[in-house]
């Protein structure tokens, strides 16, 4: 049974298995679940259903299916509803089959992962068909929960949007403090090309229109046009002409983000998406 529609791109479950694992960990903590073993049979075997309260974005149920069969590997995990699909209040989006200890002892963090990665794909969903009309793509940022990245970008290809950097390795993204420390955009640009290979690639958080027109002179790949009003993001397409790939970031939300897209930027990076998105209501009914 497949727990993501393909599109989604998963995580490797060799990614996914540590952070249920201490989440787990850190519920049952060192006698277990208490309340279930001391009230329900061992033998007990029931049907549960995981359902979406509120319509949505699913995505999650890779985590979820994961710490039910951590805590019992007989437990049957079926999805209804995969990660990326479109779930409507009141719908099933899983079904499980099993001991009801090991069902009980697993809901909480099953219903975590599912509720919060839903709330993650859902609202990159609403900034992406907002921007459905535009060329531009809905990215994410670094800013996420400490030890969820993977899971939380994934969530966010769950809801349409690509992903931005998963850490400092993966690219030079050369900030406003990184330009105060290294005495300027060519200062640091020069420091980079000297020590970099060819496969690396070279973004450049600007301010303003002359910063533009500086980091475009130097070649870099990307640059990440900061706070800008639609106004001069549009000038700020304009003067790149196509050399560079432009980003624009802040101030970006559901009421803003068309008007933004609109200018002609290539992507608009949320931070919101991970760091604020509001929890979609999925339950678990016997």
């Amino acid at each position: 049974m497949s727990f993501a529609l393909p599109q989604t791109r998963p995580p490797h479950a060799l990614l996914i298995e540590p952070i249920v694992r201490h989440a787990l960990e850190e519920d049952i903590g060192r006698a277990g679940d208490i309340t279930s073993d001391l009230t329900v049979p061992a033998d007990k075997r029931i049907e549960a259903v995981l359902v979406a309260r509120k319509a949505g974005r699913i995505c999650g149920l890779i985590a979820a299916e994961r710490a039910f069969r951590l805590i019992n590997p007989e437990l049957d995990v079926r999805a209804e509803i995969p990660d990326g699909g479109d779930a409507s209040a009141g719908a099933s989006v899983a079904v499980i089959q099993g001991s009801a200890r090991a069902v009980l002892t697993a809901e909480r963090v099953a219903l975590n992962f599912v509720g919060h990665l839903s709330g993650v794909a859902s609202a990159t969903r609403a900034l992406v068909e907002a921007v459905a009309h535009t060329k531009a793509r809905i990215v994410c940022t670094r800013k996420t929960t400490p030890g969820l990245r993977v899971l939380e970008k994934y969530a966010v290809r769950c809801g349409g949007g690509f992903n931005h950097r998963f850490g400092l390795d993966d690219a030079v993204l050369i900030k406003d403090n990184h330009l105060v420390a290294a005495g300027g955009i060519k200062a640091a640009i020069d420091r980079v090309r000297a020590a970099s290979g060819h496969m690396l690639k070279v973004e450049v958080e600007v301010d303003n229109l002359d910063q533009l027109a500086e980091a475009l002179s130097l070649g870099v790949d990307t640059v990440l046009l900061d706070n800008m009003p639609p106004d001069t993001l549009r000038r700020a397409v304009e003067l790149n002409a196509g050399r560079a790939v432009l980003e624009a970031s802040g101030n970006v939300t559901l009421a803003t983000v068309a008007a933004i897209a609109e200018t002609g930027v290539d992507y608009i990076s949320s931070g919101a998406i991970t760091h604020s998105a509001p929890n979609l209501d999925v339950a678990l009914d016997f």
